[in-house]
C-alpha cells in the first residue's frame, strides 16, 4: 500500500510538471521575447537577420528595416501573415488570404495554452487528496486536462506547420522554426498524459485492495462468531 500510495505522489507531481510546462509556453512572446513558439527568420544578413517570434498572446520583430520593431500587445489570436506581408520582400509575398484566415482562427485555440495550465494545477490539487473518491475526481480530472492539453498541442503544431510551409512557398531565403515555447506545450502534455495513466492504475489498484480489505474484515468477523446454532425444543432438552 504505502509503494500504491508514493507511485499516485509520483503522479501528482507529474501534474505540477504540466501545469509549470503550460505556464511557460502561455508567457511566450509578448509577455517574454525569448520565449517562442514560432520563430521566423527573414531575408538578411549575418547575424542581424530580421526575426518574428510569434507567441501565444501576439508577436514580437526584432532587426527589421521599415518596420517597427519590438513586441505587439496581450491579445486573443492575431493574423500572423499580415505580420509577415510587412515583413517579407516585395513581389515575394505569395499568403493568400485563405491562409490568413485560417491562421488566424488557429491563433484563437492558444488560449487554451493558460486554461491547461489552471486544469493541470487543479489537478495536481485534487491528486493529494485521500480517499477512494478523491483518487476518482483526481483521475477524471487528469482525463479532461489532457483532452484539453491534447487539442491546443495539435493546433499549435498544425497551425505552425502549415505557416512554415506557406513561408517556404512565398520566400525561399526565409525560414521558421518551432520555439521554446511549442516544446514545452508538447513536453506538458506527455507528462500530463503519463499522470493520467498513474493516477488511472492507482485508483484502480486502490479499489481493488479497498475490496479484498474488506472481504478479509468479513471473513474474520464470521469466524469469530461462527455459525448459529439452532435453538431446541423443549422436548428435546435433557
Amino acid at each position: 500500500m504505502g509503494l500504491l500510495r508514493g507511485v499516485h505522489y509520483f503522479g501528482s507531481f507529474l501534474l505540477l510538471v504540466g501545469c509549470v510546462l503550460f505556464v511557460i509556453s502561455s508567457i511566450s512572446a509578448p509577455v517574454v521575447g525569448r520565449i517562442s513558439m514560432l520563430t521566423v527568420y527573414l531575408t538578411g544578413n549575418g547575424d542581424r537577420s530580421p526575426t518574428v517570434a510569434f507567441g501565444t498572446f501576439g508577436w514580437c520583430v526584432n532587426n527589421a528595416s521599415g518596420a517597427s520593431n519590438g513586441c505587439s500587445r496581450s491579445m486573443v489570436g492575431y493574423n500572423i501573415f499580415n505580420i509577415l506581408s510587412g515583413l517579407l520582400p516585395a513581389n515575394e509575398d505569395r499568403l493568400d488570404s485563405w491562409a490568413a484566415a485560417t491562421a488566424n482562427g488557429l491563433t484563437n485555440v492558444m488560449v487554451l495554452h493558460p486554461v491547461a495550465a489552471g486544469l493541470a494545477f487543479i489537478s495536481f490539487v485534487l491528486s493529494l487528496t485521500s480517499g477512494l473518491f478523491g483518487g476518482i475526481i483526481a483521475m477524471l480530472a487528469a482525463l479532461f486536462t489532457f483532452i484539453v492539453a491534447l487539442v491546443v498541442v495539435v493546433c499549435d503544431f498544425v497551425l505552425f506547420s502549415y505557416v512554415r510551409s506557406k513561408i517556404q512557398e512565398a520566400n525561399r531565403d526565409s525560414w521558421a522554426s518551432y520555439g521554446s515555447g511549442a516544446w514545452c506545450a508538447l513536453a506538458g502534455l506527455v507528462v500530463i498524459f503519463i499522470a493520467f495513466v498513474i493516477t488511472f492504475v492507482t485508483c484502480c489498484a486502490g479499489r481493488r485492495e479497498k475490496k479484498r480489505q474488506t472481504n478479509v474484515v468479513k471473513e474474520s468477523h464470521h469466524g469469530d462468531y461462527g455459525t448459529p446454532t439452532r435453538r431446541r425444543r423443549f422436548w428435546q432438552r435433557r
